[in-house]
């Protein structure tokens, strides 16, 4: 008689399932750090209200946040051959859309939707800073650019840091969906190996606490990284 619930598979499973690890990393890492450029950007733009840079981001901002992950990956997996294609036939190249790898329109999709969201956490943590600080440095010779660099993000960094550390683990969990591109990823192996045996409770039970595990570490580092910034300030409680 087949088990219901098998221990031993799910034991088995386990290094199936943890060999995603690297590849979710490496997806919330890149959508991290190219989400972090863009948001910045969209912060100066929508700060300083540069013309026509301002009304895209904002557009951009409003489109990402308005529509779910998941489609904006079926977007970015379907989209991009299709405007290759189109290049290829206005153009007369022979770009080789069939050679692109899936994580590449993850890496895409992801950091895309990081942008939007880190677009309006880095805007409000640069607000939060006091405005006297900026006119103190100008006061003293500083350039917007220097006074931008060495006065205002310091300080946003510190502000922001919970929000965006907050961010960073939930794209951490977003990686999730990576599998749906065909992209094996935590959750995609976990799907593999249970596609074998049908054993699919077990296998996700395995990704759920790879998750939870991966996502304690990060809390432990972030806590740490949080007293870090605040080990100036009187009164902080570790």
């Amino acid at each position: 008689m087949e088990r219901i619930f098998d221990v031993k598979y799910l034991i088995s499973a386990l290094p199936h399932v943890i060999s995603g690890i690297p590849v979710s990393l490496s997806i919330a890492v890149v959508a991290f750090f190219f989400g972090t450029m863009l948001g910045f950007i969209g912060a100066m733009a929508k700060i300083y209200k540069i013309p026509v840079l301002r009304q895209i981001t904002v557009a951009y901002v409003s489109f990402v946040r308005g529509t779910p992950l998941v489609a904006q990956i079926f977007l970015i997996y379907y989209g991009i051959p299709v405007i290759l294609k189109i290049v290829n036939e206005k153009m007369g190249t022979n770009l080789n859309v069939s050679g692109i790898p899936a994580i590449l329109f993850i890496f895409i999709a992801f950091s895309l939707n990081a942008g939007a969201y880190l677009t309006e956490t880095i805007r409000s943590a640069i607000l939060s800073v006091e405005k006297g600080q900026m006119e103190a440095a100008y006061s003293v010779g500083m350039t917007p650019t220097q006074t931008m660099l060495r006065i205002i993000l310091p300080q946003a960094l510190k502000l922001g840091l919970p929000n965006i550390s907050n961010f960073f683990i939930g794209l951490l969990k977003d990686t999730s969906l990576a599998f749906v591109a065909a992209v094996p990823d935590i959750m995609g192996e976990a799907k593999i190996v249970a596609g074998r045996t049908s054993r699919f409770f077990e296998a996700y039970i395995d990704a759920a606490v790879i998750f939870w595990m991966i996502c304690v570490a990060f809390e432990l580092l972030i806590h740490v990284a949080e007293n870090h910034t605040r080990r100036n300030e009187k009164g902080v409680v570790s």
